[in-house]
């Protein structure tokens, strides 16, 4: 399912980096939560293969329904993730991205943020002969009435993390270790070959995406600045994309829990 929805409120691209802003209305919002970013929140796909193997082995009507609850968790998602989820399905849709490794299977506890990029995967471009590359994305999420939002500031602020990863090759080895480790079988193996063969010729070859989930009035305060710091010494072959999407107002706070609610009215339903 796709991300419905947005409208471009404003546009701030500075040489060969795009820097945009979408308003989302209630309803495009409320969309979001019952079909793509609840399904990512959920690790739809993810939870058929794990029930699979665990049925498999549930013998008993008692062991059945373990299975039900290891699959499915009443747990309300920090506010955060959610605004992840929603900056996954705008790169997804928008810049044919794709993420087929969550986050979340890396926690071992769920209380816990798994370290590195936000988002890592590939993305799809014009290229014939290798289309995909590898795509790594940082997002942020913040209610905070001002522009910029404190976020996009510091050691850990939006920006820092995006300079990283366009100069520090380092930083990009370990993601791309990271996703081999879960490339094999998979069946985006294909895609990831792809992009290593790319990457592995120039580590400059990437897609790097930065992602402001805001539920304020929109500004380009908060993109404009920070365009033109990421322009200067980008290397030819990186491209860049800074979004902002902007929430109705007041829309953050609580929104793990609204998910929850969504979750229990569909499953009332059924």
């Amino acid at each position: 399912m796709r991300l419905v929805g947005g409208k471009e409120c404003y546009q701030v691209d500075c040489d060969s980096v795009t820097a945009r802003g979408f308003m989302y209305t209630a309803d495009e919002l409320a969309t979001a939560l019952e079909g793509p970013a609840g399904e990512i929140i959920r690790d739809d796909a993810g939870n058929v293969t794990v029930e699979e193997i665990l049925v498999g082995v549930a013998d008993t009507g008692f062991a059945q329904e373990g299975v039900r609850r290891i699959v499915s968790s009443n747990r309300a998602p920090e506010d955060w993730r959610v605004g992840e989820a929603l900056a996954e399905c705008r790169l997804r849709d928008g810049h044919e991205c794709s993420f087929p490794w969550p986050a979340g299977r890396d926690q071992k506890n769920p209380d816990s943020s798994p370290p590195g990029a936000d988002l890592v995967g590939f993305q799809k471009t014009t290229r014939k002969d290798h289309p995909h590359r590898f795509a790594f994305g940082e997002v942020k999420t913040s209610n905070e009435e001002k522009w910029p939002p404190q976020v996009m500031y510091g050691r850990h602020g939006l920006i820092q993390q995006l300079e990283s990863l366009r100069d520090q090759v380092d930083v990009k080895n370990h993601l791309v270790k990271y996703l081999t480790h879960r490339a094999s079988n998979a069946s985006w193996l294909p895609q990831h070959k792809e992009a290593a063969r790319r990457y592995l010729a120039d580590p400059t070859d990437v897609s790097l995406f930065g992602v402001l989930v805001r539920d304020v009035t929109p500004k380009d305060d908060d993109l404009r600045t920070r365009a033109k710091a990421m322009a200067k010494g980008c290397p030819k072959l990186t491209s860049v994309h800074l979004t902002a999407m902007y929430l109705p107002p007041k829309s953050i706070d609580g929104i793990g829990k609204r998910v929850r609610l969504t979750k229990e009215e569909r499953r009332a339903r059924n």
